[in-house]
């Protein structure tokens, strides 16, 4: 019989009864059924026993994969070789389904490449435990024993229940061999130390600078999402700091930092920024803040490859970096409608909260000017009254000064030469004859 949807296995921390906890905790009662072991297991436990909201539920089983597929009607064996299977339950409102994680219990046997095993070696709970990477992401947890907690009972191999009370992150065994099998756990360290607010764990630290170079033979795509993760994130000064110390600047950004110390305007942004907005903060830090930003602009540059961006990230960090140059040198000698037209650009919001973290009063100037601005002409952004096909509709045939018009009658229209339609269309007949469209 189905215990009732009130069994406080069934609910998550925050009390949402279709959470994905309800889902997974569905999924260890069917194995247990079927009389194997299974838990709650990795990241969903830390963040449980910390009252934070998972991400996701993953489940570990003693199951092995054809077993999961055996069980459950709805799989997906995209990591069967390592004893990973989804589960699928529900149509949900897509039809997609949702989807569960659930992975074998294992050793891991040899890293050739440095990121997976080359073999697997089903196993235990307590192996299994034994050979992730940081303790406090090392635990179970049997959501159907609720007799230590409503959250359920924790299962721990590894000194991880004891390290989530001490707020340190430390390396399952031993952190030399934890770093060789994957290098890129030098920067989840980093990054769960610095999300959490936790301490690195000495040994582990030194760990981390003994091999911070090994830090060059992971993939440029693996580097940038995990810095893309930590300058998401509110504690990006903290992140980027402890990267410097731990000597994970060089491999991972290209050069030391010339002040490790300092990063005050990743700490000036505000929590919700932006990843552009945050990288083109760490350039100007780690590449002078001359106003031309000649040098945060060639590391955005070289970042591109280094960190794997997309060219959306690369031009609209870019875009900042250059509006912000703008704001700092030129803006005030600008005429008005060149004011209003850096001001219409996409990237101005950003580079006007950069501004503010690197000069207050810079910042609060534009934004008065910006209030001038504002009942001059119809407004910052009016609608142009002419187009293209209203050009053409005048008798004009399409060329490469037809931007130029368009541009001279949108520049009146902003600094209030023109404010209707027939104003708009004698300025364009004039700049036309002058232009010789």
């Amino acid at each position: 019989m189905s215990r009732p949807r009130t069994d406080p296995a069934l609910r998550a921390p925050n009390g949402n009864a279709h959470a994905p906890r309800e889902r997974a905790v569905e999924i260890v009662r069917t194995l247990r059924e079927r009389g194997k072991t299974a838990y709650l297991a990795g990241g969903c436990v830390r963040d449980e026993l910390l009252e934070l909201d998972p991400v996701d539920y993953d489940v570990a089983t003693d199951a092995t994969p054809d077993e999961i597929a055996a069980i459950f009607p709805r799989t997906s064996l995209v990591g069967a070789a390592f004893g990973v299977v989804l589960v699928h339950q529900g149509k949900g409102r897509t039809g997609k389904g949702r989807t569960t994680e659930v992975a074998t219990f294992r050793t891991d046997i040899g890293y050739g490449d440095k990121r997976r095993p080359d073999r697997v070696e089903f196993t235990d709970a307590q192996h299994d435990a034994q050979r992730r990477d940081f303790t406090i992401n090392a635990l179970f947890l049997d959501p159907l024993d609720t007799s230590e907690s409503t959250h359920g009972r924790v299962i721990d191999f590894v000194g991880g229940r004891a390290d989530l009370e001490a707020g340190v992150v430390r390396a399952v065994g031993d952190p030399a061999r934890r770093l060789d099998e994957d290098h890129l756990r030098a920067l989840r360290a980093v990054r769960f130390a610095c999300r959490l607010g936790f301490s690195i764990d000495p040994a582990t630290a030194d760990a981390i600078r003994a091999h911070a170079s090994d830090l060059k033979g992971v993939s440029n795509e693996r580097i940038g999402e995990e810095l893309r993760k930590m300058l998401t994130h509110p504690s990006r000064a903290q992140a980027v700091c402890l990267v410097d110390e731990l000597g994970l600047d060089t491999p991972t950004l290209g050069r030391a930092a010339v002040d490790p110390g300092a990063h005050p305007l990743l700490a000036g942004l505000e929590a919700d920024a932006s990843f552009p907005l945050a990288l083109a903060a760490l350039a100007i830090e780690r590449h002078g803040r001359d106003p031309l930003g000649a040098g945060a602009a060639d590391a955005v540059a070289r970042w591109r490859r280094a960190l794997c961006l997309s060219n959306e990230e690369r031009d609209a960090c870019a875009r900042i970096l250059e509006t912000l140059t703008l704001l700092r040198t030129v803006w005030a000698d600008e005429p008005v409608a060149r004011q209003k037209r850096i001001a219409m650009a996409r990237s101005f919001p950003e580079a006007h909260r950069l501004l503010g973290v690197i000069d207050p009063d810079a910042a609060a100037a534009v934004g008065g000017r910006l209030r001038e601005l504002e009942p001059i002409g119809m407004g910052l952004r009016p609608e142009p009254l002419l187009d293209g096909e209203a050009l053409i509709g005048m008798g004009y045939t399409p060329g490469p000064l037809f931007a130029r018009v368009l541009d001279g009658v949108y520049d009146a229209q902003l600094d209030g030469r023109v404010s209707d339609r027939a104003g708009a269309e004698r300025l364009a007949r004039e700049l036309a004859d002058a232009f010789g469209v």
